[in-house]
């Protein structure tokens, strides 16, 4: 988590104002009926951290919202604000997470907690993502959050992370275009297969699925007849993924009608192993 240094000092000062709100016991503020107006925004913050130690993520997000609150023009409320979309996150909060990550960007773009808070609302749509089934407009907002954090705050220590993510979700992506081509190939359906697995090799061609793309092309367009297209995706996979089992499997369906793997006929495929021979693709 961001500003780990200020973090430390803010729990160790924290530590005495837990006793004034009672947190070394389990009672809480809110069940006492004392208004909590009455409690100091550096109070508050302290059971806000009481709450997270102890698991109580959505309970420590209110307190924190509360340091907003009331303490509208605190120093207290930055740090509040950035706790705040860590505990939503934390309770799987994603939209309050999002929301309060936003607002402390807004309000605190060159603080040292911004490329954080970022970070945190990037995760806030990648965290979702194998929750989503087939609707991946919560894959291409972490993309470009993600994204964000990797331009925006490239020295960061979460651009790392951010890049690992953008590389995983990017992955996601080809994975369901493949699933669904894959679904559209075993129903005979060539034609959207094929549209598919072309969206696979042409916007996701740094991905691990594009030598199976190629393969499922082969499949598909020798099922349509087309053996040009089908000797041209061979050819690229004989390229790039000789070694592949995929290569292997495309040989023999290949060779085992007497055609060859080599470019043919002048379509779309034939582009791409242009590029592949000028070392541009891949």
């Amino acid at each position: 988590m961001a500003g780990k240094g200020s973090t430390a000092r803010l729990v160790a000062g924290g530590l005495v104002m837990l006793l004034l709100l009672g947190c070394g016991n389990s009672s809480d503020p809110r069940q006492a009926g004392v208004p909590m107006e009455t409690y100091t925004a550096e109070q508050i913050f302290g059971r806000g951290e009481f709450e997270l130690d102890r698991g109580k993520a959505e309970d420590a997000a209110f307190y924190f919202s509360e340091i907003e609150r009331l303490y509208p023009y605190s120093d207290w409320t930055k740090r509040a604000l950035i706790m705040q979309a860590f505990a939503f996150h934390q309770a799987k909060d994603y939209p309050n997470s999002r929301a309060a990550a936003q607002r402390f960007i807004d309000f605190y773009p060159l603080d040292d907690d911004a490329a954080y808070a970022q970070y945190l609302l990037a995760l806030s749509y990648y965290d979702q993502i194998d929750e989503v089934g087939r609707d991946q407009g919560l894959t291409f907002q972490a993309l470009q959050a993600l994204r964000t954090v990797i331009e925006r705050y490239p020295d960061s220590e979460y651009s790392r992370s951010a890049v690992l993510k953008f590389d995983l979700a990017f992955d996601h992506l080809a994975s369901k275009e493949m699933e669904i081509g894959r679904y559209y190939l075993k129903k005979k359906h060539y034609s959207a297969a094929i549209n598919r697995f072309r969206a696979v090799v042409e916007d996701f061609q740094t991905t691990s699925h594009t030598a199976e793309a190629l393969h499922r092309l082969v499949e598909a367009y020798l099922s349509l007849g087309l053996t040009d297209e089908a000797q041209t995706a061979g050819a690229i996979l004989g390229h790039n993924f000789r070694s592949s089992d995929w290569y292997e499997d495309s040989y023999k369906l290949l060779t085992g009608r007497g055609l060859e793997l080599e470019a043919a006929g002048d379509g779309w495929l034939r582009q791409i192993y242009r590029q592949t021979i000028k070392g541009q693709w891949l």
